[in-house]
């Protein structure tokens, strides 16, 4: 019996020594330095500022978006190329709205939420600038929408770098009244833009003299023009002031002119067609026709000479370049700037930086208004030659002050206000 419990009590204390230097073992471990590689651990993407980039890279507005990607992309590609931000490189999540504005919202609530970028430059549509807002607003998120747009809106988590109404639809009436164009045809893609901007028209010509002899809307995609062709033949308008958007242009001026209507018989004024939407449509169905904006590929500057000759050198030489695409561009520059100046990719500090901040972009000096976070932008008029391009026929020659609300016009007054 006493060697039994000799030995039981033996195998304890093998037990417990071979225990013991065990958990000596592990605190030793637990002593040894780390590596200066287990300290900073290196991953793929350390150091970066994740921005991004949420455009219609498929669907109906795909015509006029994915160009918008193609300025962003670059502007980061220059920006990280001189060193990148605050010591950082830019690093761009692209993602696809599909021309769909539930999904525009969809993906904004990814980039913000699991991605955390600091900021997102994209949109294209009020429709779907209007979907992003509230996830912007509720995740305190930045937008940077670059397109002219219907006014009557402000948030504080959007800077607006494209047109407001009166550097754009505004000036743009008044001049075809001086030019003697005073019945007008309104035909618009149906959503929020064309007829908020229809609005605006009608309430200017009430109070200016001309009239509305006509008023149309179509999907966006809607293909078949032939019975708004009629009205208008029906109507004999000065003019047809076109607010639609995306691949419906192809079909209305391709079909305008099959129905033997040039440019000479009755001009179009349109909002939404640039040079890159020109060039999808057939710079010979547009020949004699205008459009108002900001900026054209002809714009006279040296930074867009060279903002021209870079575009094509990196997309290629038929590629063209236009105002969206343009503010796209730029507005980017603007960030960055602004994360240099606050010292922080913080939304709150970047906002109050960016108040009053200048830039000599293609266009021209711009400047973000700190009142309304819009942009100060020169407007311009120009007809559409044989080769697709604007020859400039008239400008505001400096930078006008936007005026979202139409403030400053007593026949806006009765206008439904936006928030």
């Amino acid at each position: 019996m006493k060697f039994k419990r000799l030995t039981i009590l033996l195998g304890l204390a093998l037990i417990i020594t071979l225990a013991l230097a065990g958990c000596g073992a592990t605190k030793t471990e637990e002593k040894a330095p780390a590596t200066s590689e287990e300290e900073t651990p290196v991953t793929g993407n350390e150091g970066t500022i994740k921005v991004g980039i949420l455009h219609s890279l498929s669907g109906t507005m795909s015509i006029s978006e994915t160009s918008l990607r193609d300025a962003e992309l670059m502007a980061i590609e220059e920006i990280n190329a001189a060193g990148g931000v605050l010591g950082r490189k830019i690093e761009p999540i692209v993602e696809d709205g599909a021309s769909d504005w539930p999904t525009f919202a969809e993906k904004a609530k990814k980039l913000l939420e699991r991605d955390k970028v600091a900021t997102i430059f994209g949109c294209w549509t009020s429709a779907s600038r209007k979907a992003v807002l509230p996830v912007v607003e509720k995740y305190n998120g930045l937008l940077w929408y670059p397109v002219q747009y219907e006014g009557l809106e402000s948030s504080p988590n959007i800077f607006y770098t494209g047109a407001a109404p009166n550097q754009q639809i505004v000036p743009a009436v008044d001049w075809l009244l001086k030019q003697g164009k005073k019945r007008f045809f309104l035909l618009g893609s149906d959503y929020v833009f064309p007829r908020t901007a229809h609005q605006i028209i009608k309430a200017q010509l009430k109070a200016e003299g001309g009239i509305v002899v006509g008023e149309e809307y179509t999907p966006l995609g809607h293909t078949d023009y032939s019975t708004i062709i009629n009205k208008i033949k029906a109507a004999k308008p000065d003019v047809i002031f076109n607010t639609l958007n995306g691949d419906s242009n192809v079909a209305f001026f391709k079909q305008l002119q099959a129905a033997g209507i040039t440019a000479e018989d009755i001009p179009t004024m349109s909002v939404s067609i640039a040079e890159e939407e020109i060039r999808g449509i057939g710079a010979e169905y547009m020949k004699g026709h205008y459009a108002v904006w900001n900026y054209f590929q002809t714009t006279d500057t040296p930074e867009n000479r060279e903002f021209v000759k870079k575009y094509k050198a990196k997309y290629g030489k038929d590629r063209v370049t236009d105002d969206p695409i343009e503010a796209a561009y730029f507005q980017v520059y603007l960030w960055a700037e602004a994360v240099k100046k606050a010292g922080s990719t913080d939304v709150d500090k970047v906002r109050e930086a960016a108040k009053g901040l200048e830039f000599k972009a293609p266009e021209g000096l711009v400047r973000i208004d700190g009142e309304n976070q819009h942009t100060w932008k020169t407007v311009r008029i120009g007809r559409i030659d044989a080769n697709g391009q604007f020859e400039e026929v008239w400008s505001s020659g400096e930078p006008v002050r936007p005026d979202p609300y139409l403030k400053n016009y007593e026949w806006a007054k009765e206008l439904k206000q936006g928030r």
